[in-house]
């Protein structure tokens, strides 16, 4: 739903599973909204050029979101990468009028030392990966923002299956294998997905430990 509304932002209630757009917001305002709502939070919040857009994610939104998070960090750990999970970051381009929060997201071969525990860290060092989950087939406008951010890799979650994109000249192109981790094809981390649709977070990581110490090999 997109609209102008008089109540102010804070008050507004989002059911879980839904969304609201509204139009008219300035960049000062959008500042002053993260602000005031801080990062304890469950929404999420995007912003492309005066509309703003809060998303309260609902169950089967989380339960992807957790689990493909969960088989990202098994990933890097098994394969001995550094990594550091900087959770939904609000990441912001006010040259461009933009911001996203992505539903999880992955420093790997950018991985720093106690990144985002002190400085804010630079726009102009994108995580690695960020995982968007899409219940609403509203991914598109999401691209456009992530690419405003220059996120090299989304692992993109719609209709019960996750796509690869990677950013190529600018655009976001569906990709077989997966940057952050080569070894790992799109129909590898759809087979972990099913196994979450008849066991756990728990079944699907030790599937992913027993592929990593096969590749380890």
């Amino acid at each position: 739903m997109t609209a102008a509304i008089a109540t102010p932002i804070t008050q507004i209630e989002i059911l879980p599973g839904s969304a609201i757009r509204i139009s008219g917001i300035t960049w000062d305002s959008y500042l002053s909204l993260l602000q005031e709502l801080g990062d304890g939070r469950s929404t999420r919040i995007a912003y492309d050029n005066g509309t703003l857009e809060i998303r309260m994610p609902g169950q089967p939104h989380e339960a992807a979101n957790r689990v493909l998070a969960a088989i990202a960090l098994t990933l890097a750990e098994e394969f001995g990468f550094e990594f550091n999970d900087l959770g939904s970051m609000t990441m912001n381009r006010p040259q461009l009028n933009k911001g996203i929060e992505p539903d999880s997201c992955f420093y790997i071969q950018n991985a720093q030392p106690g990144q985002g525990l002190g400085e804010t860290i630079s726009n102009d060092l994108p995580p690695d990966l960020a995982l968007e989950v899409d219940i609403a087939n509203r991914s598109d406008s999401k691209l456009s923002l992530y690419q405003a951010m220059q996120v090299p890799e989304i692992w993109l979650y719609q209709q019960g299956q996750v796509k690869i994109k990677h950013l190529e000249n600018q655009q976001y192109r569906e990709a077989f294998t997966s940057r952050a981790f080569p070894s790992v094809t799109v129909e590898q981390l759809n087979q972990w997905l099913e196994l979450r649709r008849t066991g756990t977070d728990l079944t699907v990581v030790r599937a992913v430990r027993q592929f990593c110490r096969q590749q380890n090999r």
